[in-house]
């Protein structure tokens, strides 16, 4: 493919459609990058492959570190390619910019998969916000299912706030954890439990069987004390061994019958269309953010207006409409 024609958003787009991975990847790069004139190329392609988009099963899987959801991801993955399935892996990695994360590594780690032609791995670049993150994390998922994708994964390195951010971009969230139960139970997260839609307790092989399983009723006690997030579908916990592929057919088993219940139930299209007026927002949120970063009046004012606040001299609320009277005030907004 020519420089040219990858400028081209009509001649990327109709690459994409056809599962042309490099336009793929040019597309993502398109997307992630920050330059004006490719942030223009890149919504122009959204535009125009948008109708292409909203066919996939979207994953979230999280856990973590040391859990194992590479080894789980390279065995789930290989799973459903080999039962015909085209299977895109993203990952949202707020960390990235100060520790370097640690996806790059998963990549290499999952050769198996990565070698695969119905697979595609892409890790999110390093970024200084969660919201920059998950913006180009959403982006690079409606390209990977316009290009025919029929599972996007998108997993979230660590425990933490992009938990959230992943939540609010699929339809099912999977939460992975190790076989430690009571301990480990002690240390998450009241909030990330309350975003499962399924619990893995994973490495459930070997004489860590007895640990998970143990592990796995006191998973089910805490889940059984959450209010469900929706009358179809109550969160279970299912033992695996992504290392020895046990439990690996039924995880999937689960993942479509919640997709089938809550599908006919309307709820998968209900929830999409919340999460796209939410990004809409988020977008305008972070949109603002940089306008009045970009303002040279409002960056020399903020400092000061900071130290007001702080010593109380004045109210945040004031100190916020001074700032955004800079930059909108003056175009009578």
């Amino acid at each position: 493919m020519s420089g040219r024609r990858l400028n081209d958003p009509a001649e990327l787009a109709a690459r994409i459609r056809k599962g042309d991975r490099a336009a793929l990847a040019r597309g993502i790069t398109l997307v992630e990058s920050s330059r004006a004139d490719h942030q223009a190329q890149a919504q122009a392609l959204l535009t125009m492959l948008l109708p292409d988009t909203g066919h996939a099963v979207r994953l979230g899987l999280s856990g973590a570190p040391g859990v194992g959801k590479s080894t789980f991801t390279e065995a789930f993955g290989t799973y459903l390619t080999g039962q015909g399935y085209k299977v895109a892996v993203l990952a949202v990695d707020p960390s990235s910019s100060l520790s370097g994360g640690s996806i790059l590594g998963d990549k290499t780690r999952m050769e198996l998969l990565a070698r695969d032609p119905n697979a595609f791995i892409r890790p999110s670049p390093a970024g200084r916000t969660l919201g920059g993150v998950a913006r180009r994390t959403r982006e690079a998922m409606l390209l990977t299912e316009a290009a025919g994708f029929d599972v996007v994964l998108i997993e979230t390195v660590g425990v933490g706030q992009s938990e959230t951010a992943v939540a609010d971009m699929v339809d099912m969230f999977l939460l992975l954890l190790s076989p430690g139960g009571g301990d480990e139970l002690q240390g998450i997260k009241r909030g990330i439990m309350e975003l499962a839609d399924l619990v893995v307790v994973n490495k459930a092989d070997g004489d860590l069987v007895p640990a998970a399983r143990r592990a796995a009723m006191e998973y089910k006690a805490a889940l059984h004390l959450m209010r469900p997030k929706s009358a179809h579908w109550r969160p279970d916990v299912l033992l695996a061994s992504a290392l020895k592929g046990i439990g690996i057919v039924e995880i999937w088993e689960a993942v479509s019958a919640y997709h089938k219940a809550l599908g006919e139930a309307g709820e998968i299209a209900s929830h999409r269309a919340t999460q796209a007026q939410a990004w809409m927002w988020t977008e305008i949120r972070e949109g603002l953010l940089t306008s009045l970063k970009a303002n040279n009046e409002a960056s020399r004012l903020i400092p000061a207006l900071e130290a007001e606040v702080k010593a109380g001299k004045t109210t945040p609320t004031l100190a916020a409409q001074r700032l955004l009277a800079l930059v909108f005030g003056r175009s009578g907004g």
